[in-house]
């Protein structure tokens, strides 16, 4: 009975009634709407011919929905037009002392501009440098300025209560790792235990371990490991069984604040590189009359905004918005000087529109609202500028990379759209770009927002006007 509701389904997915010939939805999102019990007035959707700018499809177009993380696809575009996509980002560091004989006698200060991809592999990169100026031995302490961006008070917890969830990292001027460690999971059969190793290691971050082993096949929610955190998140608590089965299992989670995950890491990686530091760490503020001994320049935009695209990282798009804000003289360094600049420059362009709302750049948000429409004259004026590129190729693959690797599988869909897809509880949406068997180029944009619409309903909407789309 299953296996034939199964088959069914797919019949009227993939059939066209002859109820629907004049109806103005394609036959196949039609029979997905009525199949799950989607109401009309729950999607909007926008077609248009890039070349041409025929409007093929519209349906509630001009109704603002939450895009969820479709929306960086605006914050990305924006900061490519303003910063340009070979704009980088620098963290400087200076030596606050005299440096004899290898030993810095004073302070080693780190200010942070904001770079969004200042990962462990970076910072041991920028470290070795810092090395080479016969830097072995600090004398001092770290200070850390991070009074680039004036973000205030943030609670990793008010999006869905999940504050140790990487996708819930605040932005910080010196962001380094995205803030977060993955911790590693091994079967220690000698000893009947779990083995955990944490990466990258921080000297100020106390993991207790208190998982056991359990015989079983590597699968369930977490594979059964739960993990808590004091008021801090500078000690960690790993409980719960561990199946036996799995080799390894990874979980990526945040600790610290930015301030103390910068020390530990630095202090991590300086004695892994051979130097020597005893010391501790404060904020402070790079002096003015200084010139930095090193000045870290960042990977260029065009190269970031992929990440933050393809992958959709929260906390680099965040950093993006606080970047717009910080380099405009005329603007605080704020995430709502980020959004003011969003919303001048498409009234500029005149691509407003009515209920238009950008909360963090990132998509995490219940108050986000942008029309199908309005995205769609968007993704049409980006196709027309000299960086469009690097906006496209900042976009996943159907079915081949990033966030639609596994969303469009369908071998007839496979690499013909450059997307970004968007996901929040009942929320589902995809926008981008695609190319038809003809070879023309259209702009796509498809917003739900209905109950449990996340849960695959959204996306069977999407395949469905694709392959409808293939066809034109």
């Amino acid at each position: 009975m299953i296996v034939f509701r199964y088959v069914f389904c797919w019949i009227l997915l993939l059939a066209a009634p002859a109820w629907a010939t004049d109806d103005p939805l394609p036959a196949g999102v039609r029979s997905v709407l009525n199949v799950r019990d989607i109401q009309d007035n729950e999607i909007s959707l926008y077609v248009a011919d890039i070349e041409s700018g025929e409007v093929m499809l519209e349906w509630n177009a001009d109704e603002p929905r939450n895009p969820a993380s479709t929306i960086k696809l605006i914050t990305t575009l924006v900061g490519l037009d303003i910063l340009g996509p070979a704009y980088t980002w620098t963290t400087d560091v200076y030596a606050l002392g005299e440096i004899d004989n290898g030993r810095l006698d004073g302070d080693l200060l780190i200010k942070g501009h904001g770079d969004p991809f200042l990962v462990t592999e970076r910072v041991w990169q920028m470290l070795r440098l810092v090395r080479q100026y016969g830097i072995q031995d600090i004398g001092g302490d770290l200070l850390i300025d991070d009074s680039y961006f004036q973000v205030p008070d943030f609670d990793p917890a008010a999006f869905d209560n999940q504050p140790l969830r990487a996708y819930n990292v605040g932005a910080n001027a010196l962001l380094m790792n995205f803030k977060v460690v993955r911790y590693w999971f091994e079967p220690d059969f000698d000893k009947n235990a779990v083995r955990v190793l944490v990466d990258p290691p921080l000297d100020n971050l106390k993991v207790e371990n208190r998982l056991s082993l359990k015989p079983g096949s590597c699968r369930g929610y977490q594979r059964g490991i739960s993990i808590s955190a004091n008021e801090s998140f500078d000690e960690i608590a790993l409980s719960g069984r561990f199946p036996s089965g799995c080799e390894r299992y990874a979980m990526d989670r945040t600790v610290l604040d930015h301030a103390e995950f910068a020390y530990g890491l630095f202090s991590s990686l300086w004695r892994e590189l051979g130097g020597q530091f005893d010391g501790d760490w404060r904020r402070a503020t790079a002096p003015e009359d200084a010139e930095p001994l090193l000045e870290f320049r960042s990977l260029p935009l065009g190269n970031q905004i992929k990440r933050i695209n393809k992958y959709s990282n929260n906390v680099m798009a965040r950093q993006l918005l606080y970047t717009l804000a910080a380099e405009d003289e005329k603007l605080p360094p704020t995430e709502a000087a980020g959004r003011h600049l969003i919303r001048s420059w498409l009234e500029e362009r005149e691509l407003d529109g009515e209920g238009f709302v950008l909360e963090n750049g990132a998509g995490l948000s219940r108050e986000s609202r942008i029309s199908a429409r309005q995205f769609g004259r968007i993704l049409s004026y980006a196709w027309k500028q000299p960086y469009m590129p690097e906006f496209l190729a900042s976009m996943s693959l159907s079915g081949l990379d990033g966030t639609a690797r596994r969303r469009f599988k369908d071998p007839s869909l496979s690499g013909l759209a450059h997307l970004k897809t968007g996901s929040l509880d009942h929320v589902s949406a995809v926008s981008g770009y695609m190319q038809s068997k003809s070879g023309r180029r259209f702009a796509l944009i498809v917003l739900q927002n209905a109950q449990d619409i996340h849960r695959g309903p959204g996306d069977e909407v999407h395949i469905a006007l694709m392959k409808w789309l293939n066809e034109q």
